[in-house]
């Protein structure tokens, strides 16, 4: 399944801008960024599962926000992209 991530981070204090990186390093665990606080996650229910419990580690609940959109299987005729950047396939090659 495709899961799209986004977040909002509360950055006005180091402790902030911490938990942003640290969010910003368990999306990357699990997708790709495509753009600055938005990640496209291919993954299993299992990995879905383990990914939300991670994040919601990470954050503060009372300053941060973060939002899961599960797009299912069929998530290509779901997704339309204008602009700038190419389109991440998330079907393509990855290279480590």
């Amino acid at each position: 399944m495709v899961v799209l991530v986004t977040y909002d981070v509360e950055t006005k204090d180091p402790s902030g801008q911490k938990r942003l990186r640290n969010v910003a390093k368990i999306c990357l665990d699990y997708g790709q960024r495509v753009q600055y606080s938005v990640f496209e996650c291919k993954i299993d229910p299992a990995q879905y599962i383990q990914f939300k419990q991670r994040i919601r580690k990470a954050m503060d609940e009372d300053k941060d926000s973060i939002r899961f959109y599960n797009l299912g299987n069929n998530w290509k005729r779901r997704v339309e992209h204008f602009g700038a950047k190419e389109p991440y396939d998330i079907d393509g090659f990855l290279s480590v």
